[in-house]
């Protein structure tokens, strides 16, 4: 007889088995490395920056924003494939204690982001508000926990509703009057939070009511869910390691391509077009590429220090080399490659080539924003110290590495 419990204890098994086999890739020994140095640096200076902070700080506004999107941010994680379409449709009926199971993770997992977000908004509040003790902040927190309850099982009642015009409008009615809630919390003004919170139990009923009328579970939708977010997680861990269940997305960007394949038409420059052209098209190297010059730039800009600054820039032309790596491994399962008449040393080559031309536009970067900040001595040493490293890392780790 099918126990859906015992299914989704096997389902869930499964599950962690897959996600903490890449995730020991993920935070190795370099990204731990680079982790704790942000973590500390952002630590220091976050302490030396409440110092200073302003009276009229809009402490209120922010906790309302960062709590309000972390309760609303409240996916279901059904662990559910795609051959469940045809083999766990018929048994629909009794699958209820799988779905209370699928929804307890979801609770359970996600709670890391709320110790998060309290660990790292607390010591704001208490300079914001240091007539206040200590059980204030946990009583927010308790209600941080309540409302993330209350919004995952408003997910999963909206994801009975096939039209996404409609969950998306719910999804928006409730952070909205989620940051509200926290807002007035966080201000003191317990009154205007109450009607708030009024507001967001009818909304909470009206999502009940609507969930009872439909006819039945959505497999289509939730599996499409799951497997999206399997998807952005072997793209994350594609990073660091080859993932064969990856399912790469292309997108056109005809100008970009336009922009970057202009190499000779020779035999040698084969792969030198190829990874321009998976660089440009693939979704995942030119995001990851682009993000890490925005946020190394933000921290050499607000970071006071000026050897702080030079280590971020090092940090990050390292982080950008060891993510874009990768790319060597991109064409993998395309056996096509294979038939190029092209020996293994030029496509080696092309790579390191490439590699050192991004992060030479990723160093030049950097210097630039130094010079613009006044920093001449940082100026200097960022484009010196980060062509030197460039050179030797890619010359000798990644070398290694292809090899």
């Amino acid at each position: 007889m099918f126990n859906s419990h015992d299914f989704f204890k096997k389902r869930f098994s499964a599950h962690l088995k897959e996600t903490s086999r890449y995730t020991r890739y993920i935070f190795n020994g370099h990204i731990a490395f680079a982790m704790l140095f942000f973590v500390s640096a952002l630590a220091y200076y976050y302490q030396e920056w409440l110092t200073q902070l302003p009276e009229n700080f809009p402490t209120a506004i922010i906790g309302g924003v960062v709590f309000g999107l972390l309760v609303s941010y409240s996916p279901v994680r059904t662990l559910l494939k795609e051959p469940d379409l045809v083999f766990l449709i018929a048994a629909e009926n009794k699958m209820g204690p799988y779905f209370r199971d699928a929804l307890i993770y979801s609770f359970v997992i996600q709670l890391y982001l709320i110790l998060l977000a309290g660990a790292a908004f607390g010591p704001l509040y208490f300079a914001s508000y240091p007539e206040r003790v200590g059980e204030v902040y946990l009583l927010t927190l308790l209600v941080v926990v309540i409302f993330k309850c209350w919004n995952l099982i408003a997910n999963w009642w909206m994801l009975k509703i096939r039209e996404p015009g409609i969950r998306q409008v719910d999804q928006v009615v409730r952070m909205l009057l989620n940051i509200a809630v926290f807002y007035f919390i966080i201000q003191g003004e317990m009154l205007t939070a109450g009607i708030t919170t009024l507001l967001f139990t009818l909304l909470f009923l009206y999502d009940l009511t609507i969930s009872r009328k439909q006819a039945g579970i959505l497999w289509d939708v939730l599996v499409e869910k799951d497997r999206n977010r399997m998807q952005a997680f072997y793209r994350l861990a594609n990073m660091f390691t080859d993932v064969p269940h990856l399912k790469n997305k292309v997108k056109s960007r005809h100008w970009l391509v336009e922009l970057v394949s202009h190499v000779p038409f020779t035999q040698k420059h084969t792969f030198d077009y190829l990874y321009r052209i998976s660089f440009v098209r693939s979704s995942d190297y030119l995001g990851m590429y682009v993000r890490l010059i925005v946020i190394g730039g933000l921290f050499i800009y607000f970071v006071p220090n000026m050897w702080i600054k030079i280590i971020f820039a090092i940090l990050f032309l390292y982080m950008s080399s060891f993510q874009m790596m990768t790319l060597y491994h991109h064409h993998r399962t395309n056996m096509w490659l294979d038939l190029y008449p092209v020996e293994l040393e030029v496509r080696q080559k092309s790579l390191v080539k490439m590699l050192f031309q991004l992060t030479f536009i990723q160093t030049v970067i950097f210097s630039l924003l130094l010079l613009l900040i006044g920093e001449i001595t940082g100026f200097l040493i960022v484009l010196a110290g980060g062509t030197l490293f460039n050179y030797l890392f890619i010359n000798g780790y990644v070398k290694k590495k292809m090899g």
